[in-house]
């Protein structure tokens, strides 16, 4: 479905009942909505899912500015448009950046978080020397000159070693991607300040997320996110990097799933 705001056109896909809490997915770099495919009908029972792409990324249009805040305004803006007052924000390794964006700008609208191997602090000189690599790259060659070791990175070794398939899965939504949508992203990345003060003032039901492989948010990132947040879970997915979501879909959806519990336990008590 298109959602059109005042400079962008947004393609989502909902499932489940409206009347459950809405979950609403939001992916990662260089991703697109598809990433969510394995929580979009497993999760539809339990949550209203809603899975968008981020501008410049999947269907959806390609339009400056592109920062973590302008990310944030586009999902407050497409839960006003599709008539959600609240929702739990889930979001994996960049999503999680948006994340911490939507408390700061729009608390009111988040209901919860779920985030997905992510981290709370800016880039580091390594990082943000790598990031700007993949900017000369695709300035020269568009977005198919993304690395090819950027989609291995993201996956376990188990996953690598067991369903390979997933790492040519994960290279064609960089390929979907618009070089406008993957350029901005990078900059955005890069230019976001760090979050670790915006932790300790998140009061809404926290659940953690992160496989024991990942090599780009590690698994002491996500322990530092659970030591700042009030109240918070974390929950370790074994033998998944990054894409746990995509890597291990039935361990990961049994914990969000759960988590759905404390949303509605919450609600019930204000």
């Amino acid at each position: 479905m298109k959602c059109r705001l005042a400079d962008v056109d947004l393609e989502y896909d909902v499932s489940g009942a409206s009347r459950s809490p809405t979950l609403l997915l939001v992916h990662g770099f260089p991703h697109d909505r598809t990433l969510w495919a394995p929580q979009m009908h497993a999760l539809s029972g339990t949550y209203q899912c809603v899975a968008v792409d981020l501008r410049g990324f999947g269907e959806s249009s390609s339009a400056p500015p592109y920062s973590m805040d302008q990310y944030a305004d586009d999902l407050a803006a497409l839960l006003d448009a599709i008539g959600v007052e609240r929702a739990v924000v889930a979001g994996l390794s960049m999503g999680g950046y948006i994340a911490f964006s939507m408390w700061r700008r729009h608390a009111r609208r988040v209901q919860g978080f779920v985030l997905v191997d992510t981290r709370a602090g800016a880039d580091t000189d390594m990082v943000r020397a790598r990031r700007t690599e993949m900017l000369a790259l695709v300035r020269a060659g568009g977005v198919s000159a993304l690395p090819v070791r950027l989609s291995a990175a993201q996956l376990g070794a188990s996953t690598r070693a067991r369903q390979p398939e997933l790492e040519s899965a994960v290279l064609a939504m960089a390929r979907r991607a618009s070089e406008g949508g993957v350029l901005g992203a990078l900059e955005a990345m890069m230019a976001r300040p760090d979050s670790t003060n915006t932790l300790a003032t998140i009061t809404v039901p926290t659940l953690i997320v992160v496989g024991d492989e990942d090599i780009l948010a590690p698994p002491v990132e996500a322990e530092q996110i659970h030591g700042l947040v009030p109240g918070s879970r974390l929950d370790v997915i074994h033998g998944a990097g990054t894409l746990s979501n995509m890597e291990r879909p039935a361990a990961f959806n049994a914990v969000v799933s759960a988590f759905a519990a404390t949303i509605c336990d919450t609600a019930q008590t204000h």
